[in-house]
């Protein structure tokens, strides 16, 4: 049964600023994930009427979960952004296979909550998907443009916004 109004699915969902800004423009938000219970419990005191789910949602199956029309989602972006304390290098390193300090798997884990966009939007089919993220995740990150890719493969079409805060 199709809704007369509008839903969407609020994925790394934290406190709710994207699901405010949703429901401020009349979007029923019906479902929150994240993988921290302090955001989950804070989002669902804001929005009591949404479900809620506190998952890893990279290890999450997408099938569990209802269908709605949109995604809004906020991959984690601390290993991109210079203000997350992990200022990567451009510049390609060789691994030796005994230094164990060279690869980060917090960084390697939270640039693969990219992925998690496309699983669901592969599932779910949604009618719009919007991602917000730091500028460094397209500028910085090498496999954006394998990511974005795989986004437009799916069927969807893209616009990247950029603000300048200074």
């Amino acid at each position: 049964m199709k809704n007369s109004y509008i839903t969407a699915t609020d994925q790394f969902c934290g406190a709710g600023g994207s699901s405010q800004g949703a429901r401020k423009a009349g979007v029923e938000v019906k479902l929150a994930l994240n993988h921290w219970k302090l955001a989950i419990e804070t989002h669902n005191t804001n929005f009591p009427d949404t479900l809620h789910d506190c998952t890893d949602i990279s290890a999450c199956d997408p099938r569990r979960y209802p269908s709605t029309d949109i995604l809004i989602t906020s991959p984690e972006c601390t290993t991109h952004s210079p203000a997350g304390g992990n200022r990567h290098k451009k510049v390609k390193e060789t691994l030796d296979l005994f230094d164990k300090g060279l690869i980060d798997p917090s960084t390697e884990r939270s640039r693969a909550t990219m992925w998690d966009v496309c699983r669901f939007a592969e599932y779910h089919n949604y009618n719009i998907v919007i991602v917000e993220n730091v500028v460094e995740a397209r500028t910085q990150w090498v496999l954006f443009d394998v990511w974005l890719a795989a986004m437009h493969r799916l069927g969807y079409h893209h616009k990247c916004e950029y603000r300048d805060w200074e």
